[in-house]
């Protein structure tokens, strides 16, 4: 069961209480800079994460400037569609069973459960204050790069952390298109339960990482086809498309 840090209390609060009630993740973010994009992608991963436990989630992006554009980095990113809760009525929160608001650090806290995200700085594919004009290959890194520091720490998008983000992707989807040529094995329930208990403990994803590295160098008792699940598994949470190179020449 997702439990989260509420930012308004300190106190730890269960993402969805009511078993398939529905719930709202509202994403606060203005303006086409690095911590808007962080705070989305964690507002994604909300979703991702309760949609796995059988949630249904309305997702809705809130601000006031380059909203555009930050729909176009969003999807570049791999992130679900976010309707625009600019236009939500005097009706809006009924049948709701819980409201998430996902806010940078040190700004606004709307009422309701607040999930805080520190701040990220560094230039952006499409340039200052304009979005991507398509989806380009390095908003993969940059969704692996911002995955790759807890959300509360301040994360600097420079080139050491773009180019680790770079290398780790083009490995990784070179290893899983190589297992997926191995016998396929379930996923295995260690393996499971760690990924698991990682995403479900306040959206811990540096730890779902540390568990796909241990999955890639575990020795020869975990069968390849079992990697592979459990890296197409874990990605149903990271939409980084690990399974992007399947059956592309050895």
């Amino acid at each position: 069961m997702l439990s989260l840090i509420d930012a308004r209390t300190g106190e730890p609060v269960v993402a969805a209480p009511l078993r398939r009630g529905l719930t709202r993740v509202e994403a606060h973010a203005s303006g086409y800079r690095a911590g808007s994009l962080r705070v989305l992608l964690v507002a994604d991963l909300l979703v991702r994460a309760l949609e796995l436990g059988g949630t249904p989630v309305w997702a809705l992006l809130s601000g006031e400037r380059d909203q555009a554009e930050l729909r176009a980095g969003a999807t570049a990113l791999g992130m679900h569609p976010f309707e625009d809760g600019r236009d939500l009525g005097a009706g809006a929160g009924v049948g709701e069973a819980q409201i998430l608001h996902v806010v940078e650090e040190g700004g606004r806290t709307p009422h309701g459960v607040c999930v805080a995200v520190a701040p990220a700085e560094g230039a952006l594919p499409g340039g200052p204050g304009r979005g991507p004009g398509g989806a380009d290959p390095d908003f993969a890194v940059l969704r692996l790069a911002l995955l790759s520091q807890p959300r509360t720490r301040p994360l600097r998008l420079d080139a050491d952390a773009l180019g680790e983000a770079r290398d780790t992707l083009t490995g990784w989807r070179r290893a899983v298109a190589e297992w997926a040529r191995r016998p396929s094995r379930p996923v295995p329930d260690e393996v499971r339960a760690r990924l698991r208990t990682a995403w479900e403990d306040d959206l811990d994803l540096p730890e779902v990482l540390r568990v796909l590295r241990w999955v890639e160098t575990a020795g020869p008792e975990l069968p390849d086809g079992a990697r592979f699940e459990s890296y197409a598994y874990a990605d149903r949470l990271l939409g980084l498309e690990l399974t992007r190179d399947l059956g592309a020449p050895a």
